[in-house]
């Protein structure tokens, strides 16, 4: 697939200039470039020990221990933390916590995976329409294991309660994009026209590769993958230079602004409206 080229520091800090100001007032606890610099240099490079990490991350965003689960199921753990809205309707959004056998999972997905730690700590103490899911997923690596065994276990008759889901998976490279063959066509539209609104350098491509929205996807949920991959993807993603330093910390800043835009956005709107 053809995908951004690396940003300049210069366009970003343009984009982090423009995109300020245009945030969503309910987000009453913004995080900057640094806070998420420093949570991305302490990527775990040894697979068993991210969902502790995971949890350890949470609990620094301010979740209480009591809030956060790990919902077990045969071959796969889920850290689930929920924030409860004013209705029953749904809204996920997930990133992977596993990493391939080389390198430390910096970009693939520490990045997604400290995002979505930044987000819950923006959104625990806002007046939501919808309940929020903050869901990391473990073993996607394996096959998409965690979205898949999460999914399996909705009941059908709740499917239509869950009004779309937000994948966060690999930022650090480039501007934000979508991976369009895993996506819904009406969220890739609505994350574009935010990203156009909010002055934000904005892509999108297909690919072979798949994501854990393909999972929601095939239950027709709506869904989303978002990431940050530049054209150099292949020679640091699942090799030994997937390493914190690797990582544009404007880059995943850029997506952490626009991913809490989007989230909003979908929680004023009426949950069948990307259908």
């Amino acid at each position: 697939m053809r995908l951004a080229p690396r940003i300049s520091l210069a366009l970003l800090l343009f984009s982090l200039a423009s995109a300020s100001t245009t945030l969503p007032s309910q987000s009453a606890d913004l995080s900057s470039p640094d806070q998420l610099k420093e949570e991305i240099a302490s990527a775990p490079c040894k697979d068993t020990e991210r969902l502790d990490a995971v949890r350890k991350l949470f609990e620094r965003m301010g979740a209480a221990p009591a809030d956060i689960a790990v919902e077990r199921f045969k071959n796969v753990e889920n850290l689930v933390i929920s924030k409860p809205g004013l209705s029953s309707e749904k809204i996920v959004i997930g990133a992977h916590y596993d990493k391939a056998s080389d390198g430390c999972g910096a970009i693939d997905n520490w990045t997604g995976i400290v995002v979505l730690a930044h987000l819950y700590k923006s959104l625990k103490d806002a007046a939501l329409n919808k309940t929020v899911l903050f869901v990391a997923f473990g073993k996607e690596e394996k096959g998409l294991f965690g979205s898949s065994a999460m999914v399996r276990a909705i009941p059908k008759d709740q499917l239509d309660h869950y009004c779309a889901m937000i994948n966060i998976d690999s930022f650090g490279l480039a501007v934000p994009q979508v991976l369009d063959n895993v996506s819904n066509a009406k969220l890739r539209n609505l994350a574009a026209d935010l990203a156009k609104e909010m002055k934000i350098p904005f892509s999108s491509a297909s690919d072979n590769a798949d994501a854990d929205s393909s999972s929601f996807m095939k239950k027709k949920i709506p869904a989303v993958t978002l990431h940050g991959l530049s054209n150099e993807w292949a020679s640091i993603i699942h090799t030994a230079n997937d390493k914190p330093s690797r990582v544009n910390p404007m880059s995943v800043y850029l997506g952490y602004q626009l991913t809490l835009a989007l989230a909003t956005h979908l929680d004023r709107d009426p949950c069948g409206a990307y259908r």
